[in-house]
């Protein structure tokens, strides 16, 4: 059953799914991070089983789709991020299977099947981030691998003021926040880089990479001046993590 966080988040994401369609899907990881084609965590994905957290308006899965990927499954909480994968990857060569839920609960997504699981900017709008690690794991063939990333939690402690950063929250407050940058309401969650690693430990996850690196061009240096995401601040402080980790 839905929550109100979960009711509130979706709310906020049908509304806001045009504004992000097609946004920083593979090979991309997140704004100013290392792309697939820098980091090949992914390898071939010929005929692989392959299943996205957080599949937005499946551009993703497309990606994954011109590399031969064997099944494409996705679940999102919008409807209107799930309309608009299906309309994307009507055409698909790779099979296609979507679920409108949430990524704590199991919409009927079968137990020890896939190869791999991932999630490209999405896992940090998870309401319990233990549960939806289970589900992952429920999800994976022993040896599979799980990818995901997510905006860097040392990122929104610090902002840039008068040409210094400066630390404004403390690192160790994790817990449920009001995101307040959209018209529509809604909540996101805060956790240390050692929560997630630990919680991956803990739901029997093996960790292979952990990436904080930083991708930097002259480009960026003028397309994200005093945007969220800005050269200013990445320069000193990565804006997105990447885990690579398989199940044990």
């Amino acid at each position: 059953m839905f929550n109100e966080t979960l009711e509130l988040n979706k709310k906020s994401w049908d509304e806001a799914a045009k504004r992000f369609y097609g946004r920083n899907p593979l090979p991309e990881y997140g704004p100013l991070a290392p792309t697939e084609d820098d980091l090949q965590l992914f390898g071939d994905v010929h005929s692989l089983k392959m299943l996205e957290i957080g599949c937005g308006s499946g551009h993703s899965l497309k990606y994954l789709d011109q590399r031969r990927a064997g099944e494409l499954w996705g679940l999102d909480l919008s409807s209107r991020q799930i309309e608009s994968a299906k309309e994307l990857l009507i055409n698909s060569s790779s099979r296609v299977k979507l679920f409108e839920s949430p990524m704590e609960q199991n919409p009927g997504i079968p137990a020890d099947y896939f190869d791999v699981v991932f999630s490209i900017y999405a896992i940090g709008w998870t309401t319990n981030l233990d549960k939806t690690l289970k589900n992952v794991h429920h999800y994976l063939k022993t040896g599979g691998m799980f990818i995901f990333s997510w905006e860097h939690p040392m990122y929104n402690r610090i902002k840039a003021e008068n040409g210094a950063l400066i630390m404004d929250k403390s690192y160790h407050e994790e817990g449920s926040y009001q995101h307040i940058a959209w018209n529509q309401p809604a909540i996101m969650q805060q956790y240390k880089l050692s929560t997630y690693i630990n919680l991956l430990i803990e739901n029997g996850f093996a960790i292979e990479r952990v990436i904080e690196d930083v991708s930097l061009t002259e480009e960026d240096v003028q397309r994200h001046a005093n945007r969220w995401y800005s050269f200013e601040k990445t320069r000193a402080i990565p804006a997105a993590f990447i885990i690579k980790c398989r199940k044990l």
